[in-house]
């Protein structure tokens, strides 16, 4: 297989081992509220604790996808995204920086003014129509993720015939589209939890290895998720144990990049991973 890369910051990043994302959450309402973080002591702590424990990228998300999440304006969430990028920037300039947000016009400020590495849309462009020619015309790496509806929608949206079979094909047009605008650093994203029942979560995590036929970098995102806390009965702020299971499985099936609250303990599972994976010929290496 096609050694899968972007380039980042002028230079070609590779996945010949999996990357940790880690989660930085500048709202008020995201669904663990532990992550959120609002002062820019904090802000700078949880920056600091994301990189010191080994992840490369730093996701920063100032408007929640939780279905019941109060809208943001797109105002709100530029504000929100300047306050901390301008925290970030000045004490660690050369973090790579993935800005999470469904706005084009959002995405266009953060690149031009400081410099953001990666977009990450949960949308997959859907609701803003101007987000792929901005993403192109910007030449900046894409998640592309799969979801229908909106945050507050999505879970009134999960008929499916198969639901794997669907995201791929959903995923592969998607991806047609933005390299006719000339983008092809692209990550993939199947949308765990986003539209999506409990049972539709747990059905494509056990295929995720069908997405290597994409040959892009592939993104998993389940920390401490509904899939989880609904599965075992148990608050969020009890699902670490469970992500490390499910990350571990992503891990195991194809997996390039962990998109996490908790950074030591997956940056953990993958050094594991590595270490069997060199000694062992029951753990296939990574193509």
């Amino acid at each position: 297989m096609k050694n899968k890369t972007i380039v980042v910051k002028g230079k070609i990043l590779h996945f010949n081992q999996p990357l940790v994302m880690g989660i930085l959450n500048i709202t008020p309402d995201s669904f663990f509220p532990e992550s959120r973080k609002l002062t820019e002591s904090s802000i700078r702590a949880r920056t600091e604790e994301i990189l010191s424990q080994g992840a490369l990228i730093l996701d920063i998300g100032a408007y929640s996808s939780r279905p019941d999440a109060k809208d943001v304006s797109p105002q709100d969430e530029i504000n929100r995204l300047t306050f901390a990028l301008s925290i970030i920037r000045k004490h660690f300039p050369q973090a790579i920086v993935s800005i999470d947000t469904f706005r084009a016009s959002v995405a266009r400020h953060c690149v031009e003014n400081f410099h953001a590495d990666i977009i990450n849309d949960i949308s997959g462009g859907e609701i803003d129509p101007l987000m792929f020619e901005t993403v192109a015309s910007l030449h900046i790496p894409y998640v592309l993720m799969h979801m229908r509806g909106t945050p507050k929608t999505m879970q009134q949206l999960t008929s499916y015939h198969n639901v794997t079979d669907e995201v791929i094909r959903y995923l592969a047009t998607r991806m047609h589209q933005l390299h006719l605008l000339g983008l092809s650093d692209i990550i993939i994203d199947p949308g765990f939890g986003f539209a999506k029942t409990l049972q539709q979560n747990y059905e494509l995590l056990s295929k995720l290895s069908e997405f290597s036929i994409f040959q892009r970098p592939l993104l998993v995102g389940i920390s401490r998720k509904s899939m989880l806390s609904k599965l075992l009965n148990i608050d969020t702020s009890q699902c670490l144990n469970g992500t490390t299971v499910l990350n571990t499985f992503a891990l195991l099936h194809g997996a390039d990049i962990l998109r996490v609250h908790d950074v030591r303990q997956a940056v953990e599972a993958i050094r594991i991973l590595e270490m069997l994976r060199s000694t062992s010929t029951y753990i296939p290496a990574r193509s």
